[in-house]
């Protein structure tokens, strides 16, 4: 059974750093495409970062420079770190998988197969 768990949300302060993590089972991460995906309240939910089987990755422009996505395949996880964290980067963030080679889009994350049940962000004073 295909489940995705993520952990490592809580309440940061502006400029702060969290470490989102998203535990595969299931299936192995290093043959799927992996992604990250916000939603904030009211509003559409939008691609922040993917990265395919063979490494590749996609940032959203609002985002380049301050998160990094990884895959650590022993621990069959992916991470998102995020830096420089602004208010405006509250929202709950979802993992989702696809396997390689099929359509998805990192802006929408449309097309992705399977999905977490999200960890709640929230950046404020």
């Amino acid at each position: 059974q295909v489940q995705l768990v993520e952990s490592g949300g809580g309440l940061v302060q502006p400029g702060g750093s969290l470490r989102l993590s998203c535990a595969a089972s299931g299936f192995t991460v290093n043959y799927y495409a992996m992604g990250w995906f916000r939603q904030a309240p009211g509003k559409e939910r939008e691609g922040v970062s993917c990265i395919r089987a063979d490494g590749s990755t996609y940032y959203a422009d609002s985002v380049k420079g301050r998160f990094t996505i990884s895959r650590y395949n022993a621990k069959n996880t992916v991470y998102l770190q995020t830096n420089s964290l602004k208010p405006e980067d509250t929202a709950v963030y979802y993992c989702a998988a696809i396997p390689a080679g099929k359509y998805y889009s990192c802006r929408t994350g449309d097309g992705m197969n399977y999905w977490g049940k999200g960890t709640l962000v929230t950046v404020s004073s």
